[in-house]
């Protein structure tokens, strides 16, 4: 099994990545180009792991070792012994590729290629690094903590070894690995984006409030959260470009974004992280 996990970007996925993984006993190289980035992530990842010691999930000398395997850089250089590389970069296909065009270039020809992608092709992902075959996607979901699925996704060059390594990994950070086809939105999103998005119209079109969507979709359905609460969790901003991925991908218009959707990220309203979304939030100050 792999014992260096370099994860690429230190955001709200990243971060939860890096934790995980430094949880299940791999040292982990969490890198980000902003050192304000990797600040923000190592004091999520240190709030985290003080929370589940006050709530006696987790023992003060174990959560410093878990904090100790973890060490964070700017450089990409410092991913070049990684065993496995994790890409959980913004979703954006131009800069995954860019980001995959310079690891390839600086990472052993070991190593286990793998993207956090919600929906982009992992086909085209791969054709940014000289192994494709030893390109695969990793979808983790939001808490990575908490949340137990891994998509697994081959690329149309992905070999059996690689796909057979991505399982073995995923159920090594205790996750349950389900493989899906590369196809946008792969399987979880393209059924949950759309639900999202006919909620945010509902609340355009004067429907409901948002209120009173997400309460009557709670006692309704019975679903734990409210979609618009969920939006906000996820991040309004990853919610318009995963529902751009699959108007686009699929070139069907069943797939377009909210026009409220669409203003409410123009206005930097974005959910959680920004305290207002749908709904507002206490802003948390980062040191």
């Amino acid at each position: 099994m792999q014992n260096i996990i370099a994860v690429i970007g230190a955001g709200t996925m990243g971060s939860g990545i890096a934790q995980a993984a430094a949880s299940s006993g791999f040292n982990v190289k969490l890198i980000d180009v902003s050192q304000d980035a990797l600040h923000r992530g190592m004091d999520t990842i240190t709030e985290s792991i003080a929370l589940l010691v006050k709530k006696t999930h987790l023992t003060q000398v174990a959560g410093d070792a878990v904090s100790a395997r973890i060490q964070r850089s700017s450089d990409l250089l410092y991913a070049a012994n990684a065993d496995v590389v994790i890409e959980a970069v913004f979703e954006d296909e131009s800069i995954k590729r860019e980001a995959w065009k310079n690891l390839s270039s600086i990472c052993k020809e070991s190593a286990l290629f793998a993207s956090n992608t919600s929906g982009i092709s992992i086909t085209r992902l791969a054709g940014a690094v000289k192994h494709p075959e030893r390109f695969i996607g990793m979808h983790f979901f939001n808490p990575v903590a908490a949340m137990k699925l891994v998509e697994i996704v081959r690329g149309n060059r992905t070999s059996d070894a690689t796909s057979q390594a991505a399982h073995e990994l995923a159920q090594a950070l205790g996750k349950v690995p389900l493989e899906a086809r590369d196809y946008p939105g792969f399987v979880v999103n393209r059924v949950l984006l759309p639900m999202i998005n006919e909620a945010a119209f509902a609340v355009f079109e004067g429907l409901a409030s948002a209120e009173a969507v997400d309460q009557m979709l709670k006692l309704g359905a019975n679903h734990p959260m409210g979609p618009l609460a969920l939006a906000d969790f996820i991040g309004l901003d990853v919610c318009l470009a995963v529902l751009e991925n699959l108007q686009r991908g699929f070139g069907d218009d069943k797939y377009r974004p909210c026009p409220l959707l669409r203003q409410m990220v123009d206005a930097g309203k974005l959910g959680r992280k920004k305290g207002e979304g749908f709904f507002k939030y206490p802003v948390v100050v980062t040191k």
